[in-house]
């Protein structure tokens, strides 16, 4: 793989040679297949090999007396998408719903621009002024494209003069176009957002129709792109990008319309049976079920024990055979839902009195002390680089692992759940962020590491200017709540256990459910 075994060994690639250590970085696969006009019997093994010497134990595996018995026998059918290598989950995992068997509506996907951001800011008032130059029609679009305003180079379905023609003989500016959407994990820009084609290349009306205030979503995939992909749902009540997660979001709304819970008809049976009916008058439980998710998908021991299941489809979770259960767990989901979304405060976390053990995380600080200038706030550790087209890269920027100091120093306990050392996170030779534990700093969601992501977007050249004291404190509050949704994770496992001990099947309202 080019990375690191399970154990946390190194694992280089395979085909790593003396002439070539590097050996082959894309992932590839030999085989040999043999299609026969009749079905057959027959067997499929499957055994891994791992680490440094995996070359010269792939050769020594030849010599093994009984071949066979060194491999697992797996079963590829469509349930599993036929897949070669056997699959690690519960054994009742099988049996629980997706997260799109609770919706009453079909997953949408996430709201896509791929106008290289000329649609996208930082700033509000920025934005604004450079779409009210786009809608001016005494402003030509030789001017626009001169100054780079707006969406003025052409692509794939898309003539920048003839878009810009035809919006502004339908539309004028408008100030309620521009709302926050959700990029990634924490990534939080400004939008002129337009359901007129062809300004956004995937605009998603629908989607944008139940973005409105007291309304959120459960943000999943329909399967992961890579192993190390962390959790694979999030939280947002912003306009959910297309690349929220990786390699692609799929929204799931609470709310169809300000008067109709989104639940499928069996997922209304499910609370009916649980006494908790009528959901479309009652937002309190028509959040539940979506609320619940949120609590399982942050239990690290769901994603463990079904890391096969959840790589390869929607994600499944265990359903609550009684109410009580149900508002505990949801209640724990709601809190999950607070950490993950940037605009709600947390007492604790964010503010008021900070919790003892999250108190010291991420502080700001710079090589002699006292409070950081702009030059300190200048991010050029290598956090990120413009690649071909624009598009960001990221970098290794400077991660410099240590020891807890004694004033930092969390439990035994808590130690075990942020990590036993800790990390400064650099923005410049002079200045970094103190104290990033290191579960925090490789806390991953949707394929994203949070914070690297985060900076990646920030470094000085691409950025063109200094992070603003805003900017800092928001990293720190960014790693203050990765840090509570790590130290929530034992009461998110006992949770994931009693939910799974106690599952309800879903079933459609005239069916007979098994007794639980």
């Amino acid at each position: 793989t080019g990375k690191v075994a399970p154990d946390g060994t190194p694992d280089p690639s395979v085909f790593s040679t003396e002439a070539n250590r590097e050996g082959i970085q894309v992932g590839s696969a030999i085989a040999l297949l043999v299609r026969r006009d009749t079905p057959m019997g027959g067997q499929v093994l499957h055994r891994d090999f791992w680490g440094a010497s995996k070359r010269e134990a792939l050769l020594a595996s030849l010599d093994a007396t009984d071949f066979d018995v060194t491999y697992a026998r797996t079963t590829p059918i469509a349930a599993n998408r036929f897949s070669l290598r056997s699959a690690s989950t519960a054994v009742e995992y099988g049996s629980w719903p997706t997260l799109p068997e609770l919706s009453g509506l079909p997953p949408f996907s996430g709201a896509l621009e791929m106008r290289r951001g000329a649609l996208l800011s930082l700033d509000r008032t920025e934005l604004a002024n450079r779409m009210r130059q786009y809608f001016d029609p005494k402003v030509s679009f030789t001017e626009l494209r001169a100054a780079g305003i707006g969406p003025v180079e052409d692509m794939a379905r898309f003539t920048a003069v003839d878009a810009r023609e035809r919006l502004i003989r339908g539309q004028t500016f408008s100030d309620q176009a521009l709302c926050k959407i959700s990029l990634h994990p924490f990534e939080v820009w400004w939008a002129y957002h337009t359901n007129a084609r062809p300004m956004w290349n995937e605009p998603r009306p629908e989607l944008a129709a139940r973005t409105f205030h007291g309304n959120g979503f459960v943000v999943t995939r329909f399967r992961s792109r890579r192993p190390e992909e962390g959790m694979p749902i999030f939280w947002t009540p912003l306009l959910p990008g297309y690349h929220l997660l990786d390699p692609n979001s799929h929204p799931l709304p609470v709310l169809a319309d300000p008067r109709t819970a989104n639940l499928s008809i069996p997922a209304r049976a499910w609370l009916t049976a649980l006494a908790l009916p009528d959901p479309d008058t009652n937002r309190d439980i028509a959040a539940l079920p979506w609320h619940h998710a949120l609590a399982i998908g942050y239990a690290p021991a769901w994603l463990t024990e079904n890391a096969d299941g959840i790589r390869q489809d929607w994600p499944r979770v265990p359903l609550p055979n009684n109410a009580d259960l149900l508002r505990a767990s949801a209640a724990l989901g709601a809190r999950v839902a607070a950490l993950l979304d940037p605009d709600t405060p947390v007492p604790g976390v964010t503010v008021g009195t900070i919790q003892p053990v999250l108190a010291t995380i991420a502080t700001p600080t710079k090589r002699g002390g006292g409070a950081m200038t702009e030059a300190d706030r200048m991010l050029t550790a290598g956090w990120g680089h413009a690649g071909k087209g624009g598009a960001v890269m990221p970098g290794r920027g400077r991660a410099v692992v240590r020891d807890y100091a004694p004033n930092e120093a969390p439990t035994q306990a808590e130690a075990a759940l942020l990590g036993a050392q800790t990390i400064d996170v650099f923005l410049n030779a002079d200045a970094w962020w103190r104290n990033v534990p290191q579960e925090v700093w490789n806390f991953t969601i949707g394929g994203y590491q949070v914070l690297k992501k985060w900076l990646s977007y920030r470094e000085q050249p691409l950025l063109g200017r200094a992070l603003s004291p805003a900017d800092v404190r928001y990293v720190r509050d960014v790693a203050r709540r990765l840090a509570a949704l790590r130290m929530m994770a034992p009461e998110l496992d006992a949770n994931y256990r009693a939910c799974a001990a106690a599952h309800r099947p879903l079933t459609a309202p005239d069916a007979d459910p098994p007794s639980s």
